[in-house]
């Protein structure tokens, strides 16, 4: 769970920080940057698999495209200035894991705090495009005392507190950077057992990937995990067209952040919870809360001859209809259906605009929706609570009427000093005043006169409810 996010100098995102609950809705007008800020949370998770450069390319550009230069995911772009990133996230992870040779290891403490900061190197001979260097990396635990400072969402220390929060440590940190004597960074992983291991240092200045990234056994319990939690941020785009297809027998069994395999996906929920009617029924039945749509029952066909699984729908009537016949905008609800009976599904989840392709009779529901697969704070997690985070943005008034207040943070593009002393727009997320993340003068907190296009009847709308 990532409950603190600091960004500064990757696109928009200057001197930025948010604390994070189970759920987040954010909410903001087109252009002010508020998807950069899932654009960061993935460009770390893109990190713990993958170099630098592939991560940059994976990342969205300055015109939403992938273009491949690096430069593009700084704030001040393309300029000859010299260019530096700094990332820094706050976050629970897994009491256990696996390596990747299927090795169970448990971390020394499940609270800690991620540091990366990142340069970029100019192209050189025949290169034309430069590269991403590494400057510092740096993992060390939150002490558990300060829990109750740092998690300031409403939940319950007793069954969620103390059941996602254990461990201790003693000593330096998990991952250090140091400077060499020609004040080049040495990165250096220490074991768990604290002052008590040895650190095992590298030279960061041509490094291809984060040291996180390199973590694959179990020697360093706590390291690992924190790249599995790293790993688990997801960002769903839910195609339609992904979403329709058939699955073969032989593809994998979990939905990919497009909702290809759906169909395999809920046929292994279904027979791992040992009642596949069971759960077919709970699909249909939260299905049938949208307007709209006749559902009597669904479930997944088997085709042995042509050994493909299909989504199919039962109307009222009879009428049997296949994925491919439903609407784009009822296929993503249903793909979150299918993820809200997953129990494997855990970590954060990134939804752009879960409303699209959505009746406004809809929202309602679908809001509902998205705030159940998130975690309940006030439960230990576990089979029938995962442990899921759900972000969302937003810029629907339906939306931002139907969040529950503390869950709302609204997104700004205000005048902040760049740190080559020019004025830059930069992204700024304040909550309702009021509200858990409000600090005073320091949140800059939003009152509900502030938010009046989210909250009144827009000027010049012609069709309106009379009221007598």
């Amino acid at each position: 769970m990532l409950t603190r996010l600091e960004v500064d100098g990757f696109k928009n995102l200057l001197n930025f920080e948010v604390d994070l609950g189970p759920f987040t809705c954010i909410a903001g007008v087109n252009g002010t940057g508020k998807s950069n800020v899932f654009d960061a949370i993935q460009f770390l998770s893109l990190l713990t698999d993958r170099s630098l450069i592939e991560a940059a390319q994976e990342v969205r550009g300055v015109h939403g495209e992938r273009f491949g230069d690096p430069r593009d995911l700084f704030w001040n772009g393309h300029s000859g200035a010299a260019h530096t990133m700094r990332f820094a996230a706050e976050m629970i992870v897994p009491g256990e894991v696996e390596d990747d040779f299927g090795r169970p290891a448990a971390p020394s403490i499940t609270f800690l705090r991620y540091e990366l900061e990142l340069g970029y190197v100019p192209p050189r001979g025949i290169e034309k495009i430069g590269r991403l260097s590494l400057l510092a990396e740096n993992l060390r635990h939150i002490k558990l005392g300060d829990a109750p400072s740092k998690l300031r969402f409403k939940h319950s220390s007793a069954h969620f507190r103390n059941a996602v929060l254990h461990g201790r440590r003693a000593g330096v940190a998990f991952i250090s950077t140091t400077k060499d004597a020609g004040g080049e960074p040495i990165i250096s992983i220490h074991q768990d057992g604290g002052s008590r291991g040895q650190p095992k240092p590298a030279a960061a200045s041509r490094a291809p990937a984060t040291v996180v990234s390199t973590v694959t056994s179990s020697d360093d319990p706590t390291v690992l995990a924190a790249r599995r939690e790293m790993q688990s941020w997801r960002r769903l785009a839910l195609e339609p067209s992904a979403l329709r297809a058939a699955d073969r027998y032989v593809d994998p069994r979990q939905m990919d952040p497009t909702g290809r395999h759906l169909a395999s996906t809920l046929f292994r929920i279904a027979y791992e919870d040992g009642d596949p009617e069971r759960v077919y029924a709970r699909v249909a039945g939260r299905l049938a809360d949208l307007s709209g749509v006749d559902v009597r029952e669904l479930q997944v066909e088997q085709d042995d001859v042509r050994e493909l699984f299909t989504v199919q729908l039962v109307e009222s009537g009879g009428l049997a209809l296949p994925a491919r016949s439903l609407s784009g905008g009822t296929l993503r609800f249903l793909a979150l259906c299918v993820l809200l009976e997953d129990p494997t599904v855990e970590g954060l989840l990134c939804m752009e605009e879960p409303e699209n392709g959505i009746h406004p009779a809809n929202v309602n529901a679908m809001v509902q929706l998205a705030t159940d697969l998130a975690v309940d704070a006030h439960d230990a997690p576990g089979p029938a609570n995962p442990f899921r985070q759900i972000i969302v943005n937003t810029h629907s008034p339906a939306v931002v009427q139907l969040v529950d207040p503390p869950d709302l943070l609204f997104a700004e593009a205000d005048m902040r000093r760049a740190p080559d002393g020019t004025m830059r727009r930069a992204l700024q997320l304040r909550p309702l005043a009021g509200s858990w993340r409000d600090e005073g003068p320091r949140s800059r907190a939003v009152t509900k006169a502030d938010i009046l296009p989210y909250l009144t009847t827009p000027p010049g709308a012609q069709t309106t409810l009379d009221i007598i």
